[in-house]
């Protein structure tokens, strides 16, 4: 009865053990889910032709597909990529109808590849795995373009610049088993750049755009 029981609990023991293991030096992990991007922007006012008009800018939020793959360089550090389908934002006044052409000013689009060193609090036998974060991120910014109305307006050759900053995260994976879990993470990245413009002939521009956006991420990651 005893040698019964014994080889039970073995095998019970045997089961579990996959979670023993959660993340081991060497593993990659690649992850796949919903990623916003929601900024916290701030903005120096709009100067068109030498004129301030007193009008700042607001940048709405945008949902895609987000990926990141990671690499642990030992138990409990890995370096993690974050990648995403593109992000697309309206850009608006930040008061309604300033110029007689409606509150949205244009778009734009960029991707905000963001290399980041995780650290993991917990260890390997925990399903909970807690980490902090912090990296680099070098955003692209392409694809500016004003609304029709705007360009009826006057408005033309909108240009924003890339912008290169640090990011900080937290975030959790919960192990389904060995290779299975699920993710998710809040990051903060510092976005910076400037706009130009025309105003018929005349430059325009808004010197100082801090995008500085929250990223939200729900995913599920596979270990290999």
């Amino acid at each position: 009865m005893r040698k019964h029981t014994l080889s039970a609990l073995c095998l019970t023991l045997a089961a579990l053990s996959p979670l023993a293991s959660a993340h081991q030096q060497g593993d990659w992990i690649v992850r796949g889910g919903l990623t916003t991007v929601a900024p916290d922007e701030s903005t120096s006012n709009i100067v068109a032709g030498g004129n301030d008009l007193g009008v700042a800018l607001n940048i709405d939020n945008d949902t895609q597909l987000g990926l990141n793959v990671a690499y642990f360089i030992t138990d409990k550090i890995n370096i993690e990529l974050l990648a995403a389908t593109p992000f697309k934002h309206d850009v608006n006044f930040s008061v309604a109808d300033p110029l007689g052409t409606g509150n949205q000013l244009g778009e734009v689009t960029h991707l905000p590849p963001t290399l980041t060193a995780n650290y993991y609090f917990n260890d390997a036998s925990s399903a909970f795995q807690p980490y902090i974060g912090a990296g680099i991120n070098y955003t692209f910014i392409f694809d500016e373009e004003f609304t029709g109305a705007n360009e009826d307006a006057g408005l033309s050759d909108l240009s924003l610049d890339n912008s290169f900053g640090l990011s900080a995260q937290v975030g959790m994976d919960y192990q389904i088993d060995t290779k299975w879990h699920v993710n998710a993470s809040v990051r903060f990245i510092d976005i910076d750049t400037e706009a130009t413009f025309k105003v018929g002939d005349a430059a325009g521009k808004v010197s100082d755009i801090e995008i500085d956006p929250w990223v939200y991420t729900i995913s599920v990651g596979y270990t290999f």
